[in-house]
């Protein structure tokens, strides 16, 4: 059973949307990945690493707007430095699909 959450709980997420500017291969993650840079607003750029490398080319994930989490602490992932972590779902084949807003949103924007 699945345990549940208080609403202070959720609120301590930090989950807004971003656009994604820039994508690069990262050659050296164990697992396939790209390195992302994400223009959150008001936050600033932050960089991620994605394991989306299956979905996604390096020319189509660029301009897409995703959700992500951006209170969770810096990640070193071999000589990358995580600042935010771009969410996404797994399909039937575990390919990673992002979570995306429905509709154009601004960068920033809180997730409520």
């Amino acid at each position: 059973m699945e345990q549940t959450i208080s609403w202070e709980q959720f609120m301590q997420v930090e989950l807004r949307s971003g656009t994604i500017i820039k994508a690069e291969e990262f050659p050296e993650a164990r697992k396939p990945a790209y390195k992302l840079w994400v223009d959150l607003g008001e936050l600033g750029i932050k960089k991620s690493s994605a394991q989306i490398t299956k979905r996604y080319t390096l020319e189509e994930v660029v301009g897409q707007q995703v959700i992500c989490v951006t209170n969770f602490p810096v990640k070193q992932i071999g000589p990358w430095r995580s600042e935010v972590l771009v969410t996404g779902f797994e399909d039937e084949e575990k390919n990673i699909v992002l979570a995306q807003p429905q509709a154009k949103v601004p960068n920033g924007q809180r997730l409520l």
